[in-house]
């Protein structure tokens, strides 16, 4: 094709785009489109066709292109065409294309001049182009014609700005030179969604074409009308050029010619004509492929560091050497051990942030399940009372006793730390699941090596089994060993005297005032939706009080709840919650808070509730069923026993009450202390100092060692990604430095783009025959009598402080015998000339300044024809 720019940028892309997928990846350069936006018969289609370098579009007078075509060049091997309303056929004429254009436009629109938003789809494959959109839009008319709508001049504003609007849209505002600039609609459109002009590019087309004597000189040179990026004046191909079948390679040397040889463009005819709007939007496309290259490097490079280290030991990788195998192994299961030490230990690198894990879990089960279960096996008053009873009465047999028997006490006590057996083998079993979690996540970095992960999750599981066996056999011991002697002269013990003066209780003793036992957020539940509903704060349990705060600060306190004659029971879970309950209320009916009989607690999970139901029970408030059960055991027991007898069981029930929380104290000290002893403790030491051994002696290395499928192709996948990521790296510097960014122009006074029609500045046709200094307008010559065509604008006083300086013919008289030299700039003109003369700034010369003597440019018929 003829557009030489774009095929130097084709390589490059390419080669982007090869790099990005030799790693899986695209590469997003989203390249801008190109919107063409002007009135009708302004010569929008020619300027496209010139900007791809194939004649394909329809052309001719009036209103042609009556629907919006949306072209995207698709880079390719081959040249084709095909549209996307036939999709199967594939055109390689390019007049078959533009008769299709014109026979889907008439379809949709019909064949008198009607209109449609309707966009034609048509792409372009060529391996002379790059993946680019370009939009035809039809032209800006004011007047219907034919089967148009009356509202016409709106209908085509709304569909030119659906696509201009787009900030990756580049703008070609193309204006005739034959029309008065200042009335470009085109350029209005593109000032309402370009306000800063940085992708509006003006285009002046038919220059070839304006009256003789007259020229678009000071229009080109960003002096007149300014813009922010210029324009660039174009000749495009007239009607009969067309139909006298002109190529555009042709066409394209007679622009040439016509700027060479114009007198009024000649000087600047290397910024001008077609190939010069292709080198501009090619710069264009070159800065924004540009910009994309800091994101894509540094995706690139943060992608290269990941890999870094792992590609390291893979570079020299020889799969079947023994001492790589051998030293694999060595460091594999040396970090098994490290990994194992760390989650139960504890770590500051890789911490699991979303729930608790191995040590934490543990430690979890050691203080907060194990106690709970103690308290829970405790409080069976009921069970106890009729015991401490039957063997009161067992042991004084026929006899009435006088006394309380110690023995009763004894047989009593026994039998409760027999019932800590279950509590204790339940809390081994607890972390040994937990032990068998840890030893799984540790296995996962062996997953390369299935037959070694495999070996060394059986041997660690099997000999945490036989370490349980022998903690659980201890742990029996120390019970069997409690149970052998009770030990009534223990300091802690309160003694028999005690007993009996010690007040009957129905609930233990209770922590120390005011000490604060846990912190946490819960949310009450069952607050109705006309109150508020549920909502979530802030609770602190005391030994005395359940307090709840708007937030962790403690300074706004919503309610402070007593614990005295609270209970704990369970609350199903709501169809539609995922929230775990559980609810607190009085054993004397009374409300628990404001009208409600019982406050509903969430967690979210069950975890949480059997922390929170744990530390209750450290406050005193037990589950509901022991307040049952010890209501029912107080009326039985009262009913059925006599004073004397009463007052013996209370004074036995307080004693073994003493003993067995001594007991209970004894075995929550020494059960972590056993099992991290002989499992814990006993595991860390065999992994690192048996389990290689264990290993050698189960299988040999070579099989240990035999790397999974998903392995080697995960190694060679890395492989490949790293050398992928260096190569495309080396393309963008190389992309770099090939190519160079220009600057974006500065702001330049486009105030005349915000003015009425009506008050239009100065016309852009200037005669020939006069003799204003260059890239002077003519209307600065003195504006005739009355006020000012466009009122100042606020603050804008100091930019017109210089009046315009009138014409002196003398310097400039040595220019006139050559029409073809450029005339130099006076240096004290400012370069940029507003559009009108403001009140107050006095002309410097009277009216009828053409009357005076003047030098005439001799006109060039033969050049113009």
């Amino acid at each position: 094709m003829g557009n030489r720019g774009m095929e130097e940028l084709i390589p490059l892309v390419n080669k982007l785009q090869d790099a990005f997928s030799s790693i899986g990846q695209s590469c997003h350069l989203d390249l801008p489109q190109i919107a063409v936006v002007g009135g009708q018969s302004a010569g929008k289609s020619s300027v496209l066709e010139n900007f791809v370098g194939r004649d394909f579009l329809p052309r001719g007078s009036g209103i042609v292109t009556r629907r919006p075509l949306i072209l995207q060049l698709i880079f390719s091997k081959t040249e084709y065409a095909e549209f996307l309303h036939c999709k199967s056929k594939k055109f390689t004429d390019f007049d078959e294309v533009r008769q299709e254009i014109e026979a889907e436009t008439d379809r949709v629109t019909g064949t008198n001049k009607g209109i449609s938003p309707v966009p034609i789809n048509l792409r372009v494959y060529s391996p002379h182009v790059l993946n680019l959109t370009l939009i035809d839009l039809p032209g800006i008319t004011k007047v219907p014609v034919g089967d148009q709508p009356a509202d016409i001049e709106y209908q085509i504003k709304d569909m030119i700005l659906q696509f201009i609007s787009r900030e990756s849209s580049l703008i070609l505002a193309v204006t005739p030179a034959n029309m008065d600039l200042a009335n470009s609609d085109a350029l209005k459109l593109a000032k309402e969604v370009d306000p800063q002009g940085l992708r509006t590019i003006g285009v002046i087309t038919k220059l070839d074409l304006m009256d003789e004597g007259t020229d678009a000189r000071d229009v080109l040179e960003n002096k007149l009308l300014p813009l922010r990026r210029g324009y660039i004046g174009v000749v495009n191909r007239s009607q009969k050029d067309i139909e006298g079948k002109k190529d555009i390679r042709a066409a394209l040397a007679a622009e040439r010619k016509f700027f060479l040889s114009h007198p009024a463009y000649r000087h600047m005819a290397d910024r001008m004509g077609t190939p010069h709007l292709q080198k501009t939007l090619n710069q264009q496309l070159t800065n924004h492929i540009r910009e994309s290259l800091p994101a894509l490097r540094s995706k690139l490079q943060s992608q290269l560091l990941s890999l870094e280290k792992e590609v390291e030991e893979y570079k020299n990788f020889r799969p079947d050497d023994p001492t790589r195998k051998t030293k694999a192994l060595l460091q594999m299961v040396q970090q098994f051990g490290v990994d194992f030490e760390k989650r139960i230990e504890g770590s500051g690198d890789q911490v699991d942030t979303l729930e608790l894990s191995g040590g934490a879990r543990i430690n979890r089960i050691f203080h907060e399940r194990f106690p709970f279960e103690l308290v829970k096996m405790e409080f069976d008053e009921k069970d106890l009372r009729r015991e401490i009873s039957y063997a009161i009465k067992n042991i004084h047999g026929v006899r009435t006793g006088l006394f309380t028997p110690d023995m009763a006490f004894e047989a009593i006590v026994k039998k409760q730390i027999v019932k800590l057996k279950e509590p204790s083998l339940k809390c081994v079993d607890l972390v040994v699941s937990e032990l068998a979690t840890v030893i799984k996540k540790c296995a996962e970095k062996l997953s390369s090596y299935p037959r070694l992960r495999e070996e060394t999750e059986r041997i660690v599981t099997t000999y945490i089994r036989e370490r349980e066996g022998r903690t659980k056999d201890q742990i029996l011991l120390l019970i069997d060993i409690e149970q052998s002697y009770i030990n009534t002269n223990h300091e802690d013990f309160i003694g028999f005297a005690n007993a009996q003066q010690r007040s009957t209780q129905l609930n233990k003793k209770r922590a120390i005032p005011n000490q604060v036992i846990r912190r946490g957020w819960l949310t009450i539940n069952n607050i109705s939706l006309m109150k508020g509903g549920s909502k979530e704060y802030w609770f602190v349990l005391t030994a005395e009080s359940l307090s709840w705060y708007k937030d962790e600060e403690e300074k706004e306190k919503k309610y402070m709840l007593p614990l005295d004659n609270l209970k704990i029971r369970d609350v199903e879970k709501g169809f539609m919650s995922n929230k775990h309950v559980f609810a607190i209320f009085n054993t004397e009916q009374r409300n628990v808070y404001k009208d409600l009989r019982q406050i509903e607690l969430a967690c979210d999970s069950q975890e949480d509730v059997d922390s929170w139901k744990a530390s209750f029970l450290r406050a005193g408030v037990y589950p509901e069923k022991d307040q049952a059960e010890n209501e029912d055991g107080v009326q039985e027991n009262t009913f059925s026993m006599d004073p004397q007898l009463e007052r013996q069981v209370e004074t036995i029930r307080n004693l073994v009450d003493s003993y067995v929380a001594i007991i209970n104290k004894s075995i929550r000290d020494l059960m972590p202390k056993t099992i991290m002893h002989l499992m814990i403790n006993n595991t860390k030491a065999f992994i690192h100092h048996e389990l290689l051994a264990y290993l050698y002696s189960s299988a040999d290395q070579s099989s240990l060692m035999e790397e999974s499928a998903d392995q080697a192709q995960r190694r060679d996948d890395m492989l490949r990604m790293y050398h992928a990521l260096k190569e495309a790296l080396s393309i963008i510097g190389d992309i770099s430095t090939s190519t160079v960014s220009t600057p974006v122009p500065p702001p330049v006074d486009d105030t005349w783009l915000q003015s009425t029609s009506s008050h239009s500045p100065t016309p852009q046709r200037r005669p020939m025959s006069s003799v204003h200094p260059p890239g002077r307008p003519p209307a600065v010559r003195g504006p005739t009598p009355g006020p000012p065509l466009i009122p100042v604008p606020v603050g804008a006083t100091a930019s017109f402080s210089a009046p315009p300086i009138p014409s002196r013919p003398g310097p400039q008289s040595v220019f006139a015998n050559d029409p073809f030299s450029a005339p130099p700039q006076i240096p004290s003109r400012p370069v940029r000339i507003p559009p009108g003369i403001p009140p107050g700034v006095p002309s410097r010369r009277p009216p009828a300044a053409p009357s005076r003597p003047t030098i005439i440019r001799p006109a060039e018929p033969s050049l113009l024809d």
